[in-house]
C-alpha cells in the first residue's frame, strides 16, 4: 500500500505539468522554434485561448483514459489469485477507487466526442466494465452473473451489428480494412472480456497494454495538439504607396492603435502600419481531407455525435484574399 501510495503521489505531481508543457510546446511550434517570436506570442496570446484549444482538441482523451483504466484494473482484480496481491498494483487501485458516476460521465462524453468508427469499441469497454463489476460485487449470485456477463454482452453485440452492419459491408467493399475491423471486431471481443482470465496471464493481459498506452499517449496527444489553431487565420490586404495592393496571409497576433502584428505562414513576424491596411478577412482553417469514405446509415464514420448535433458553418466560396490574391479595385 505504501508503494502504491508513493506511485500515486508521483503521478498526481506530474499530471498538472503535462498541460503546461503542451501549451509551451504549442507556442514554440507556432513560432517555428524561434525564441524571440515565441516570447512575443507569450506576451500577446490569451491563456484562455490556449486552454480552450487544449480542451476542445483533447476532450476525447478523457474517456479514452478513464474507461480502459477501469476495464483493465477490474480485469486484474477479478483474475488474480489473491486480491491483496492485486491491490498492490496502481492499475487495480485506480479501478477499485474509481466511482461509478465517473464511468457514466466518461461514457457520455465518449458517446458525444468519439467518431462513429470508435463507438463499437466504446460499447465493448462498457460491457466489459459491467461484467467485471458484476464479478467483483455479485460473485456468489449466479443469475446476476449470467445476465450481466452473458446476456447483456450478447444483446449489445446484436444491437451494434444491426446498426453498423451496412457500414461493415461498405468498408469491405471499399477495401478500408481498418474501418471494417473497428466496426466489426469490438462487439464480438466484448463477449470475452466480461470475466476473469487465467491468473498466470492476468498481469500480462493488463499491465503491458496499460504501460504501452501510457508511453504512447503523450506523443499522440502532443502530435494532435501541436496542430490545433490558437490564433485566427487572416488575410490582410495592404495599399502600398505607389504600387499595386498586396495580400499577406498568416495569423493576427495583436492590433493596436498604430500597428497590426501578423505572423505569416513562413513564421516571420510583420508589423504593418494601420494606415496601409486596406482590409482584413478572417479565413477558415484548411479542412483535413477524410481518410475514409464509408457511411453508416448516412453518418460518416469520421464524424462524432457532437459534430452531427451541433450546428456547423456552411462552406462558403473561398475569398480570393485567403488565397493570396487582392481584390480587383
Amino acid at each position: 500500500m505504501r508503494r502504491s501510495r508513493a506511485q500515486q503521489n508521483w503521478l498526481l505531481s506530474v499530471l498538472p505539468a503535462f498541460p503546461l508543457i503542451l501549451l509551451a510546446l504549442r507556442l514554440w511550434y507556432l513560432s517555428r522554434q524561434d525564441l524571440p517570436t515565441m516570447l512575443l506570442l507569450v506576451q500577446y496570446v490569451s491563456p484562455f485561448g490556449l486552454i480552450s484549444a487544449l480542451v476542445i482538441t483533447l476532450i476525447w482523451t478523457v474517456p479514452a483514459v478513464v474507461l480502459p483504466l477501469r476495464a483493465l484494473g477490474g480485469l486484474l482484480l477479478v483474475s488474480a489469485r489473491d486480491p491483496l496481491d492485486a491491490g498492490r498494483s496502481l492499475l487495480a487501485v485506480t479501478a477499485l477507487r474509481m466511482p461509478d458516476w465517473v464511468v457514466v460521465l466518461a461514457a457520455l462524453l465518449a458517446a458525444l466526442t468519439w467518431q462513429l468508427r470508435f463507438l463499437p469499441a466504446l460499447v465493448m469497454l462498457l460491457v466489459a466494465i459491467i461484467g467485471l463489476t458484476a464479478w467483483q460485487r455479485h460473485r456468489d449470485e449466479r443469475l446476476v452473473l449470467v445476465v450481466l456477463t452473458v446476456a447483456v454482452p450478447a444483446a449489445a453485440a446484436l444491437l451494434v451489428y444491426a446498426w453498423v452492419g451496412p457500414g461493415v459491408v461498405a468498408a469491405l467493399r471499399e477495401r478500408e480494412w481498418s474501418t471494417a475491423v473497428l466496426l466489426a471486431v469490438p462487439p464480438a471481443l466484448a463477449l470475452l472480456l466480461t470475466g476473469p482470465v487465467p491468473a498466470r496471464s492476468a498481469r500480462l493481459a493488463t499491465h503491458w497494454p496499460a504501460v504501452g498506452a501510457a508511453l504512447l499517449a503523450p506523443f499522440a496527444i502532443g502530435a494532435v495538439f501541436l496542430r490545433a489553431p490558437i490564433l485566427p487565420s487572416a488575410a490582410v490586404e495592404l495599399d502600398r504607396p505607389g504600387g499595386p495592393p498586396a495580400v499577406l496571409n498568416g495569423h493576427i497576433v495583436t492590433v493596436d492603435d498604430t500597428t497590426t502584428t501578423l505572423l505569416d505562414r513562413a513564421g516571420r513576424v510583420r508589423f504593418l502600419p494601420n494606415g496601409e491596411v486596406r482590409s482584413k478577412t478572417l479565413c477558415p482553417e484548411r479542412a483535413q481531407a477524410p481518410a475514409a469514405a464509408v457511411r453508416v446509415r448516412g453518418w460518416h464514420v469520421e464524424q462524432s455525435a457532437l459534430e452531427w448535433i451541433a450546428p456547423a458553418r456552411r462552406p462558403e466560396p473561398a475569398d480570393p484574399r485567403c488565397l493570396g490574391r487582392p481584390l480587383t479595385p
